[in-house]
């Protein structure tokens, strides 16, 4: 019995710290806009601060999986903007938006956090999410992230990442208005609002440094001799 309960002990708390070495953890700092029909066509148009947290699975030097939890504001003021049909319509909203998502990333280089100092990779990702707001009552909306950024490796097991990140949603009302746009001023932002998350990322990895476990190494290598 006792050699069972060593046995679970170690895959419960060993392996998992074991999968963890090809994991990273990050904090994620910006600011956040939006794009629909009060803004169609202005980037960085009222920005608002954002943050954010990220943890990253590493399939391969080029491939990963990560997920994150994102919080911004988005707004949007006709008064802004120097046309005569938004002058006269005058609308404005703001709204706090919270994003979780899940994306693949592609590295065009091989990466790793733990890699030599100043390496440094270009990369995309895309996935899937969803997000919530407030319009009045609190709403939410499936979304797709796309993401364009660059990694850098600053010190052993931390790194950078610069990240311009862009959402596709499903919903033309996150500014209370529904494609109701300047007609003279139609874009491809128009038929759905978009938002945007943009900003820079600290990661870093907390197991990079642990060794195996002699004793589970050991067991399973008993184990293996004593059914040759």
């Amino acid at each position: 019995m006792k050699r069972y309960f060593w046995v679970v002990f170690l895959f419960v708390f060993i392996y998992p710290l074991e999968a963890q070495k090809k994991a990273d953890y990050g904090v994620f700092g910006g600011v956040s806009y939006y794009m629909g029909d009060i803004n169609p066509d202005r980037y960085f148009y009222g920005v608002s601060p954002s943050i954010g947290i990220m943890y990253r699975y590493n399939l391969h030097p080029r491939h990963a999986l990560r997920t994150n939890l994102f919080l911004g504001r988005i707004r949007g003021d006709d008064l802004d903007f120097n046309n005569s049909y938004q002058q006269n319509r005058a609308h404005s909203f703001e709204s706090p938006i919270f994003e979780w998502s899940v994306q693949f990333e592609f590295n065009f280089l091989p990466y790793t956090t733990t890699g030599k100092w100043w390496d440094y990779t270009p990369y995309f990702a895309m996935g899937g999410g969803v997000c919530l707001f407030n319009t009045g009552s609190l709403t939410y909306t499936p979304v797709i992230p796309f993401s364009v950024g660059l990694k850098v490796n600053i010190y052993k097991n931390l790194g950078l990442e610069l990240e311009y990140g862009f959402r596709k949603t499903f919903y033309d009302n996150f500014d209370g208005l529904t494609d109701n746009i300047d007609p003279d001023h139609h874009t491809w932002t128009h038929n759905n609002d978009w938002y945007m998350f943009t900003g820079v990322t600290f990661t870093w990895k907390m197991f990079h440094n642990m060794l195996s476990c002699p004793a589970y190494g050991d067991y399973w290598d008993d184990k293996l001799r004593k059914r040759r």
